[in-house]
């Protein structure tokens, strides 16, 4: 039995939909090209006929070739990710969502200013987690 069909986006197709997205349309050669890693033809080929199945691009032919162009656009996939993972995680409730984000927020604050008052009166040395902490910190307009 072959697996089961993911309903969201994996990771390979998110990186073909990205350059769908970004270029219109293109073959799968044409594709290829266009990602920043490597995929063989036959991985590429299988990942947009997925994405074909799934609804998410259409092809039309051109001689011999088949290019294929996005059907839904990175908006209308965003929203449907976010309903998958509210209703996996958050039981349908977008408040319980916001109120994860604004714990995870704060938590990371509190983590944040901990490491700045004990870097200050201890004078230790801060290791690059903590610097990277910080900087996340104040780069999210904290």
């Amino acid at each position: 039995m072959p697996p089961k069909q993911s309903a969201t986006l994996t990771e390979a197709e998110l990186r073909i939909m990205d350059v769908l997205w970004c270029k219109g349309s293109g073959t799968v050669q044409q594709v290829l090209d266009w990602l920043p890693s490597v995929l063989a033809y036959n991985s590429g080929l299988t990942t947009i006929r997925t994405l074909e199945k799934k609804g998410h691009v259409k092809h039309v032919k051109d001689g011999r070739a088949h290019v294929y162009e996005p059907i839904i656009g990175r908006e209308e996939a965003t929203r449907s990710e976010i309903r998958h993972l509210v209703g996996r995680f958050f039981r349908n409730s977008h408040e319980a969502l916001v109120l994860n984000i604004l714990q995870d927020e704060s938590d990371r604050r509190r983590r944040a200013q901990t490491l700045a008052r004990d870097a200050g009166t201890e004078r230790r040395e801060m290791t690059l987690p903590d610097l990277q902490t910080l900087a996340q910190v104040f780069t999210d307009g904290a």
